[in-house]
């Protein structure tokens, strides 16, 4: 506690004078922000999802000293936020916006900086903290009833899993195949998403196929519009696994909300804090939310279906003619995404083994044993951070539907969602 003290009040004292002289602008502290963001990074390595703006902060960081410490950046986010909560903004103005944003970012950076020092958090708690949302967990054994009606789409022998894979199975893109079918996907989930969400004439992105990974696909925004996508092919994708990597890492997913927020907020504002994503802060409950829902957006209804059976099948090789079994199947089973939370928290709160989360994956989660062991890394590498799929996408769809059934009613809020400094909060009200 001295250790933090120290630092905390010479930066109060440093603030103090600072004041009484000359107060700091908004867009000072948002430098200020930015600096102590990319100086966490440094320590954190991931933690800096995406930047691209002040090179010399950015450059700053790089070359600051290797002892500065923990309680140092930790002082220096506490002083930082108690600057910003001085300000004398009025309710409702950009300006109040702006700094209930970074108080917000800076809320988890505490939050970040107490788990890099080596505090243990409950799993609620740490992804409250983190990410602005508590989940909710539910008993395993109230998924029950769910297997058993499973079951009945897939009888036969042997454990369930085994038999949901074998079948799913059948619709594995063959390797030779997957570049042109994961082309054709992401070219028709922008031919969809244009019409809905005008994007600047220069924006791009360059997709590669990767491995040896703990996720599955990833958009690094690399700023002027334009990202790179990477795509695990360590365990085999299925044939719905194009369009969920199309519209989730570029259109309308990371690429166009990273491209909006850009366009929106820092060319047309000079809004910097925005130049920089926290991997863990609210904004991404907002961020894998709206990637997960774009999917749907994109292609309401039985949309997806008719165009992998007529489209993507044909073009990776695959028999199509049992795919409406296949989505029924994959309609059953995303009632299960809940027990993820439950299966992550038991882990992560070392209330259930390895082997044991394993096992629940497999059962629950009706994966492959390879599949659950990349889970399984996934967890040991970004912990509670799995809640901002399933949860976020619940929380964004149900606040775009709420516009009602019109979908250019539903893509105006969709667009609202990804265009503006948006939390988690701002959906739940």
């Amino acid at each position: 506690m001295r250790a933090l003290l120290a630092p905390v009040a010479a930066l109060a004292l440093a603030s103090c004078a600072t004041t009484s002289r000359t107060p700091p602008t908004l867009d000072q502290l948002a430098r200020d922000y930015l600096a102590v963001q990319l100086a966490i990074g440094e320590k954190d390595p991931g933690y800096v999802d995406a930047y691209y703006g002040p090179p010399e902060l950015a450059e700053q960081a790089a070359a600051q000293d290797d002892d500065m410490s923990l309680p140092y950046l930790q002082a220096r986010v506490i002083a930082l936020d108690a600057t910003l909560s001085a300000i004398p903004v009025d309710p409702g103005t950009r300006e109040a916006g702006r700094v209930r944003y970074l108080r917000a970012m800076l809320s988890s950076a505490k939050v970040r900086l107490r788990m890099l020092r080596g505090e243990s958090i409950p799993f609620q708690d740490e992804a409250e903290g983190l990410f602005g949302v508590r989940p909710e967990l539910v008993d395993l054994a109230t998924f029950d009833p769910i297997l058993a009606e499973i079951e009945e789409l897939v009888p036969g022998e042997g454990p369930l899993h085994e038999r949901i894979n074998a079948y799913r199975d059948r619709f594995i893109i063959p390797e030779d195949r997957l570049d042109a079918v994961i082309d054709a996907a992401v070219a028709e989930c922008r031919r969809r998403t244009v019409p809905h969400i005008p994007l600047p004439e220069s924006e791009s992105f360059a997709l590669s196929l990767v491995s040896d990974k703990p996720w599955g696909g990833y958009n690094y925004y690399q700023g002027d519009y334009h990202s790179v996508i990477e795509i695990n092919t360590d365990v085999p994708a299925r044939i719905d696994r194009a369009l969920d990597i199309g519209c989730h890492e570029a259109y309308p997913g990371h690429h166009v909300y990273s491209t909006l927020i850009e366009r929106d907020r820092v060319n047309a504002l000079g809004e910097i804090e925005f130049t920089l994503l926290p991997l863990y802060s609210p904004r991404a409950i907002i961020s894998e939310g709206s990637a997960d829902y774009g999917l749907e957006l994109a292609f309401p209804g039985d949309a997806t279906m008719i165009y992998e059976r007529d489209v993507l099948a044909p073009l990776a090789g695959i028999d199509a003619s049992e795919i409406a079994n296949y989505y029924a199947l994959r309609e059953a089973t995303e009632a299960l995404g809940p027990a993820y939370h439950t299966i992550a928290a038991a882990y992560l709160d070392r209330t259930a083994t390895r082997e044991e989360t394993i096992a629940n994956i497999m059962r629950y989660r009706l994966s492959s044993r390879e599949r659950a062991e990349q889970g399984l890394e996934f967890l040991d590498t970004y912990r509670s951070y799995v809640i901002n799929y399933d949860l976020g996408r619940e929380i964004v769809g149900t606040f775009v539907e709420g516009a009602g059934e019109d979908m250019e009613a539903r893509w105006r809020r969709f667009i609202g969602v990804l265009s503006n400094p948006t939390l988690p909060e701002d959906l739940l009200r």
